[in-house]
């Protein structure tokens, strides 16, 4: 199991994501963010360091979410710098039982932190919405 890793790439850094969020691990999931990191979740809310993420992720993984990404990962690196793209549907179960789905295209930028592994700087999970 791959829960204990460290990213060893970008794109293993989106695959630890997928799997930390499934199993419902806050701690593990921030693990994957540096300090300072910026995710806007929705359109025009920018959230800035680990306890506004926290915070969003923690009602995010009240969806018990199931993440899949469906199509080839695009990784553009420039030094220790990395912008990761891909698209993405994730499906879930609110609090009252009712089925939930999202998805879109994103655009992640992550940095090679000096040990090697990956983190999260900037977490920007709707790019563009995939079509219907």
């Amino acid at each position: 199991m791959t829960t204990e890793m460290k990213a060893t790439s970008p794109t293993h850094l989106m695959e630890l994501f997928a799997e930390r969020a499934a199993t419902g691990d806050l701690d593990k999931l921030m693990e994957l963010y540096e300090p300072d990191a910026v995710f806007e979740p929705q359109t025009g809310v920018v959230l800035v360091g680990k306890d506004q993420i926290r915070e969003a992720l923690s009602e995010f993984l009240a969806l018990k979410p199931q993440i899949e990404y469906v199509s080839e990962q695009k990784v553009l690196t420039v030094g220790e710098l990395a912008l990761v793209s891909n698209e993405w549907k994730m499906t879930g179960v609110a609090p009252d039982g009712t089925a939930v789905g999202d998805g879109g295209r994103s655009a992640d930028v992550v940095r090679r932190q000096s040990d090697g592994s990956w983190l999260v700087m900037i977490d920007q999970p709707r790019g563009t919405p995939l079509p219907a």
